[in-house]
């Protein structure tokens, strides 16, 4: 692996390189880990994002999770990427609820998987999760980013993974909740209809500054941070 920006030689400690800030300690630090094709797609006909990605991806993908206190991801994605149980926590965000507390990631989790709902959740589907789950309501009708971010971080998770997905990502960039963008760029191009990395109904006034460039086989990996007023 190759660091392109900032210019450096020699081998590139990954670690190092995605490291989280020291302000984590202190605070919520949520960072989010994406992939497209050259085309622009986030996932391909079977609607996940291993078609396109790649083994430097993955590579990347697997130290993030190390480094993180808890992977946080939409229903949607956990569905389309049929998450199970990890080494870490898991943090499933749902508002309908449409979760199967008999899955092994609610009865095989090693540790106890949290869903973020909200008030307005159907009180049966709420009731049946928490048999198996931490359910916590953040928000009465749409998901509260700050109260949701803030319950993790109550907990001790302050170094957050958001693996997806758009719409999920949409939210914590409206709120100014996302620190950090991990991005990944494959060679791949799959063509058909694909999710945008980020959908939001409102106009996002956000802009990043470049952390780095790695390049490896082909694959660009961007690490993008939020400028903060």
């Amino acid at each position: 692996m190759q660091q392109l920006y900032p210019p450096r030689s020699g081998p590139v400690d990954l670690e190092t390189a995605y490291a989280y800030p020291d302000a984590a300690d202190d605070r919520a630090w949520v960072r989010a880990n994406m992939v497209t094709s050259l085309d622009g797609a986030t996932q391909g006909p079977n609607g996940r994002s291993a078609t396109v990605s790649s083994p430097p991806d993955r590579v990347v993908l697997s130290l993030l999770r190390r480094l993180a206190d808890v992977v946080v991801a939409g229903a949607g994605t956990v569905r389309a990427e049929r998450y199970g149980p990890a080494d870490l926590p898991i943090a499933v965000v749902s508002g309908r609820l449409e979760l199967d507390p008999d899955a092994p990631l609610f009865t095989q989790a090693t540790h106890r998987t949290i869903v973020l709902t909200v008030e307005a959740a159907p009180a049966d589907r709420r009731a049946a999760l928490a048999a198996v789950a931490d359910v916590v309501v953040a928000g009465e009708t749409s998901l509260d980013v700050h109260a949701a971010v803030d319950a993790l971080a109550a907990r001790g998770l302050t170094r957050i993974l958001c693996e997806g997905g758009a719409h999920l990502l949409g939210h914590l960039v409206a709120a100014g909740r996302l620190d950090e963008l991990c991005y990944t760029l494959t060679p791949t191009m799959v063509g058909g209809h694909s999710a945008r990395l980020v959908e939001s109904a409102l106009t996002l006034h956000s802009t990043w500054t470049l952390g780095h460039l790695l390049a490896a086989d082909d694959t660009l990996l961007m690490r993008w941070l939020a400028r903060r007023d």
